[in-house]
């Protein structure tokens, strides 16, 4: 039990940051009315929790490295705690939106790369891939309890007290994390500000852009932004076109900019040539596209089962848990497979399970997802899941040395959560998006007269907004529908929002694919060795147990 009392103690930290996006999705509805809100806010608070991580990833990965990675921890845990009681408290969206996308995301790019590297410093051999395989496990957990406690709390209690549980957790990370040894010593380095911006407006452009293709079109214009009047849309593209094309420009610069301080003897943000690493480069993509699937099942589902359906959030919960079991259950045995296949094979196995299982769901979609076929595939799903996650964090910090450990540390985070927020984004966006193209569609072919549907037509010139069902008929009466003509027109919400429901479900089709694509780097035997870089000498992988001395 001592052995393992570090795991512990990451594992509680782990368990915090993996728990929020879970909690929050299963409880829209509820966040949506207590703060008197809409299901797309809350689509933007999701996405900018993880995107927040992701733009400043890098940033809390180098503080670990001048702070020391154990006093980053205890930094980071404090922040993301006084963030957890902003969110326990917020009266509206905005002091939500401030205390937990913003300021726990803050929080949490200090303890993420944190515990990546300590785990690494504690352990080694075998020992650090069981440690690897548990935090892994931890974060199945969090995806598995997050919409059972969620939806207990939120349906007989409060979402609020979740928060104030996360505080008391981290109180208990912060006491034990002096029992955390740390062998690499800290770093006197100097922090490139132009690097921080230009990686962090460029993700943000990236994400945001998708995030508001929904309202303003992917090139042509629908929705644009007005300023005294006018409409955004350059040389007629759509504003979120130009964002997504900023936001890669920028992205270049920013690897541009490290390649140029690492030529000049100055200390990146990250060295770009560790992306050179096939194994890294194939681990960090795989585990990007494995965190966008959970991320977009995570918020298609429980938007669909609470809006259309009417579910409370324990009721939610429930129809997500044979996912979220299996993940745990797929980590652990996706852990004892790795004794007799390699990392590869595992990887493999569970994307060809992850495409199946989005086909299986794909075709058993019915109006109340109640199909034991529904119930497999999330099973399937998660089990896909579990096992990329039991495999992909030993891979990816077994392709470096000890002194980049942090720093690979870092690369995870970014790729995890810009894989949620990416997640999130594009397939709300595909989910809002198609809801609002097959409305106008079923509206146009309905037996609904042409006064009525030219009135449904101008309520709903500014797009269409996900809303429960149950309501459709109300707001219909008040807009002068007859009783018969609201009825109709909430039977065409429903099988609109069944539709876009579909659509998104082969958009993670796509991406279950797309990821096995860049799958090939991950080894099939022992983890390779990595190339040294400019200057270094040839050191042994840290896979093999080699501790080389900590970088100056």
């Amino acid at each position: 039990m001592k052995k393992w009392f570090v795991v512990m103690i990451l594992g509680a930290a782990q368990f915090v940051m993996v728990l929020d996006s879970t909690v929050m999705n299963v409880s829209i509805s509820a966040v949506v009315e207590d703060l008197d809100s809409s299901v797309t806010a809350m689509q933007s608070a999701i996405t900018f929790y993880t995107l927040t991580m992701a733009a400043t990833m890098l940033l809390g990965a180098k503080l670990g490295d001048i702070w020391g990675r154990r006093r980053a921890l205890v930094i980071g845990s404090i922040v993301y705690a006084v963030g957890s009681l902003m969110t326990a408290f917020s009266p509206n969206m905005a002091v939500l939106f401030l205390g937990w996308s913003i300021i726990e995301g803050l929080g949490a790019v200090l303890v993420i790369p944190a515990i990546a590297a300590l785990l690494a410093d504690n352990y080694e051999g075998r020992a650090r891939v069981t440690a690897f395989a548990a935090i892994g496990a931890v974060s199945g957990a969090g995806v598995a309890a997050g919409p059972l406690i969620g939806g207990f709390m939120t349906t007989y209690f409060s979402w609020r007290y979740v928060f104030v549980g996360e505080v008391v957790i981290l109180v208990f990370v912060v006491i034990f994390a002096g029992r955390i040894a740390e062998k690499s010593a800290r770093r006197s380095i100097r922090i490139d500000v132009l690097s921080v911006v230009l990686s962090a407006a460029g993700l943000v452009a990236v994400v945001y852009g998708m995030l508001q293709s929904k309202v303003w079109g992917w090139i042509v214009p629908l929705h644009s932004p007005e300023v005294n009047g006018v409409k955004i849309e350059p040389l007629g593209i759509s504003l979120s076109a130009w964002l997504i094309v900023i936001g890669v420009a920028l992205l270049v610069l920013f690897f541009v900019r490290q390649r140029r301080l690492v030529a000049d003897g100055r200390e990146p943000l990250i060295h770009a040539d560790l992306l050179s690493i096939r194994q890294l480069r194939s681990g960090l993509s795989v585990l990007g596209g494995q965190y966008a699937i959970i991320a977009g099942l995570f918020f298609m589902v429980p938007v669909y089962l609470q809006m259309t359906l009417g579910f409370d959030a324990l009721q939610t919960g429930w129809r997500i848990f044979p996912l979220s079991i299996s993940l745990i259950l797929f980590s652990v045995f996706g852990t004892r497979l790795s004794t007799r296949w390699s990392p590869r094979r595992v990887v493999r196995v569970g994307q060809w399970v992850l495409v199946a299982s989005s086909i299986l769901l794909l075709t058993a979609i019915d109006p109340e997802l109640s199909s034991p076929a529904f119930g497999i595939g999330m099973f399937a799903a998660g089990a896909g899941l579990g096992l990329l996650a039991s495999q992909l964090g030993n891979v990816n910090m077994s392709s470096v040395t000890a002194k980049d450990t942090s720093e690979v540390g870092g690369l995870q985070g970014v790729f995890q959560n810009l894989g949620s927020s990416l997640g999130t984004a594009l397939i709300g966006s595909i989910l809002i998006g198609s809801l609002a193209s097959s409305f106008a569609t079923n509206v146009a072919e309905s037996t609904l007269p042409d006064e009525t549907q030219a009135i449904v037509n101008e309520r709903t010139e500014g797009g269409v907004q996900i809303i429960p069902a149950s309501t459709v008929q109300g707001i219909a009466k008040e807009s002068g529908l007859s009783d018969a003509e609201a009825a109709e027109l909430e039977l065409i919400y429903v099988e609109s929002q069944l539709s876009s429901l579909r659509t998104a479900f082969f958009g993670l089709i796509v991406l279950a694919l797309l990821s096995l694509l860049v799958s090939r780097g991950i080894p099939s035997e022992a983890p390779e060795r990595r190339s040294p870089r400019k200057g270094e000498a040839v050191e042994p992988s840290a896979a093999d147990g080699y501790r080389p001395p900590p970088r100056a």
